[in-house]
């Protein structure tokens, strides 16, 4: 199997971004704790565990049947409001550093690399480097880059780099606005904005791709969205309904059908439930949903199985890692 959906904590990163963090530490009461600026992830051990060690991490891939992984990035460190020097820093750093975690068992580990994303030139020249000299698999980036939807005309240029590598883009989001967790009350109750805020970014990340023409620009693009894709296989038949009676859809949207470009982007399974998988598969197909775990994490599905045949999971996976004819 492979699993597309594993992040790493790296060594290199802790104090990386100066008084932002990361810190990792434990409180007066013995609970572990993870800060990022002003967010403060508790109950979280990194030290010792798969996240930060890449011993642990393969002997826990063997214990949960797993052959192969990509290594991305932690989403609680994109760190896409730092400044653009301090924050090329960070991702050079993170992405050399993840290259070396891959070449210690480069037969069962990829790379993900993050990059610098407020701004776009700077996150090309990293994309490159990244991918031409230290041999990561792909491109990671959050469901609102800096801010900007994931179909704003600034990621263009990218997003044809990206197509240029022949390398996915994988979109995961983070529970951090500007100053910690969304303003809005109700998503700091019961981690809805883990819960919940990921799933509505998502949600929102599918939409701005399909509705904002993003694979109509870049027909080679490969994107592939984490849990499932958010809620978007519920709202499947109001978003195409929109794109039949709305006044925004563009003519090529219309004449396509949301169906169309839905089935066109590629989701991980990592949904927690039967009867969502199968939403998912009704409205996804299967041609384009790969295995993920979140491996390691309070929601890990990595000891639950895929949910699917392993066999169509792991070659989709080949497909969208361009590992085609090699083991998995």
């Amino acid at each position: 199997m492979i699993d597309v959906h594993a992040h790493a904590v790296l060594e290199v990163s802790l104090g990386a971004a100066g008084a932002a963090g990361p810190e990792l530490g434990v409180s007066a009461d013995g609970t572990p704790f993870y800060r990022v600026g002003e967010y403060v992830l508790r109950g979280v051990r990194y030290a010792g565990s798969p996240f930060m060690d890449v011993d642990v991490r393969v002997a826990a891939m063997d214990e949960a049947g797993i052959d192969v992984q990509l290594l991305s990035p932690n989403p609680l460190t994109y760190f896409d409001r730092l400044d653009t020097g301090a924050a090329v820093a960070f991702a050079r750093a993170h992405n050399d550093a993840l290259a070396d975690v891959v070449a210690e068992y480069p037969a069962r580990l990829l790379g993900a690399a993050q990059l610098p994303v407020q701004d776009v030139a700077a996150s090309i020249i990293e994309a490159r480097r990244a991918v031409r000299e230290l041999g990561l698999a792909a491109v990671y980036v959050d469901t609102d880059p800096a801010g900007r939807t994931l179909d704003d005309p600034e990621l263009d240029p990218l997003y044809e780099a990206l197509v240029d590598l022949d390398v996915p883009l994988f979109v995961h989001p983070s529970p951090l606005g500007p100053d910690g967790p969304p303003a809005d009350p109700r998503l700091r109750r019961f981690d809805l904005d883990l819960l919940f805020g990921f799933a509505r970014d998502e949600t929102l990340a599918v939409a701005a791709l399909i509705f904002g023409g993003v694979l109509d620009r870049h027909p080679g693009l490969d994107v592939c969205v984490s849990h499932g894709g958010g809620t978007a296989a519920f709202v499947a038949g109001r978003f195409a309904r929109a794109v039949d009676k709305r006044p925004w859809a563009g003519a090529k949207l219309r004449e396509n059908g949301f169906a169309h470009y839905y089935r066109r982007l590629w989701f991980d399974t990592h949904v927690h439930d039967e009867l969502s998988l199968k939403l998912l598969v009704e409205h996804a197909g299967t041609e384009r949903l790969v295995f993920g775990t979140n491996f390691a994490g309070w929601d890990s599905g990595a000891h639950e199985g895929p949910g699917l045949d392993p066999e169509i999971l792991s070659a989709n996976a080949g497909r969208l890692l361009r590992r085609e004819g090699r083991p998995a």
